[in-house]
């Protein structure tokens, strides 16, 4: 049942939510029908070309999916395998199995995974235990419980690059080869780092033998008709007319990411809520899109240590104080020699700091450009700040050992 079809005998709670009438379509693991599926009618085309072989009952090719978070990989992948074990024909049998390697990272975890994934004790007889086997014997029963099923599988290993070992992909995509099993595999290995596969061994490329599909970040119109789809999640009227295209550019020109653009709207009803408010309207939008880049900077450096939240401390006062937008590693440093000092904390060297900045880059923080100043000031490292710089220092400063901080 919906809130809006429930009552609720306590008056302590309101028996109906006054902002959404269906809140779980904002949920970032929620998905969607096929109908709601937006912007990405080709890739969903190029996937299933891929993995035709499946329906036929011949081997699909090994796809490879790119692309940043939030751009539908996982969800293209999930709808395409699902159409090609329902629109199988006669005769042939279409196993599909989805792993999130973020999640089971080692060889023995993804193979026992996909073996309890893939298996239906009543027709195999087969049971699999969670743990107690060694790695070979969960192969052994994977390779059973496919044979018993299934004329071709579809593996999908989502978050590959998470995988602690290349093992995994070469011996499916060896196992028909090697005579190990006699159903065909195809897996979809999707990973956020466009140099995944260079980074493989050179066996496991070469058993791989994959095919490449990258999706771009979604654009300002196809966020708006995402959005649109999901717009039922309110009561009708509570949405004024400027919120969901306000969203939509907001998170097209910051990332294209749906599941933030999504979780932009959600927070913006609950913002209005909280402020008992019965629309949703513009500034509960920008409200929500402060507290989302909070919420995302705050898991980027939790736990971080004091000395690299002071070097980016130092990067974010300069960028609030001045009417530039990047600065020399040289510029950072003083900054961060004046932080130290105020906090009485040990400084560390020029070259620790720079490594330091280096992470941060690495972590899509901040971004550094090296910059040629011609014969006599040679090669220097720019660096640029691309979170919101109040939210960076207003976040660093939640942290006690920082909040003695009062300058800039």
């Amino acid at each position: 049942m919906t809130s809006d079809q429930n009552t609720v005998s306590d008056s302590l709670f309101n028996s109906e939510d006054p902002i959404f009438r269906n809140k779980d379509l904002l949920k970032i693991g929620h998905v969607p029908k096929a109908d709601r599926i937006v912007g990405r009618d080709t890739e969903i085309s190029k996937l299933a070309t891929r993995l035709n072989g499946a329906v036929h009952g011949y081997s699909p090719d090994n796809v490879v999916i790119y692309g940043k978070t939030g751009t539908g990989k996982s969800l293209v992948s999930k709808h395409v395998s699902s159409r090609a074990r329902n629109a199988a024909e006669d005769g042939v049998e279409v196993g599909t199995a989805y792993i999130d390697c973020a999640e089971d990272k080692t060889e023995t975890q993804v193979i026992s995974s996909l073996s309890e994934s893939l298996n239906d004790e009543n027709q195999t007889g087969i049971e699999v235990p969670y743990t107690g086997l060694s790695t070979s014997k969960y192969y052994k029963l994977l390779w059973d419980i496919m044979d018993s099923q299934y004329n071709s599988t579809i593996i999908i290993l989502d978050e590959i690059d998470m995988m602690q070992d290349d093992n995994v992909l070469m011996k499916l995509s060896r196992a028909e080869e090697a005579g190990k099993i006699d159903t065909s595999i195809g897996v979809v290995a999707i990973s956020n780092k466009i140099q995944y596969v260079e980074n493989l061994n050179e066996r496991v490329k070469s058993s791989f033998q994959h095919k490449e599909l990258f999706f771009k970040p979604y654009d300002a119109n196809q966020l708006r008709e995402i959005m649109y789809n999901r717009e039922d999640a309110f009561h009708d009227g509570v949405l004024t007319e400027d919120v969901i295209p306000l969203a939509a550019a907001l998170s097209a020109q910051e990332h294209g990411d749906a599941r933030k653009a999504i979780d932009i709207l959600r927070h913006a009803g609950e913002v209005a809520y909280e402020e008992e408010s019965n629309k949703v309207l513009e500034e509960h939008v920008r409200q929500a899109k402060q507290h989302a880049e909070k919420g995302r900077f705050r898991e980027l450096i939790d736990g971080a240590p004091t000395q690299a939240k002071a070097s980016l401390l130092a990067l974010t006062e300069l960028d609030i104080n001045s009417n530039k937008d990047a600065f020399m590693t040289s510029e950072v440093y003083s900054q961060y020699e004046a932080i130290c000092k105020e906090l009485d904390i040990d400084k560390l060297s020029v070259r620790r700091v720079r490594d330091i900045l280096k992470e941060q880059a690495f972590l899509d923080i901040l971004e550094i450009e090296r910059v040629n100043m011609g014969k006599k000031g040679g090669i220097h490292l720019q660096n640029r700040l691309i979170e919101d710089s109040e939210v960076v220092r207003e976040t660093i400063l939640e942290d006690t050992r920082m909040d003695r901080w009062i300058d800039g």
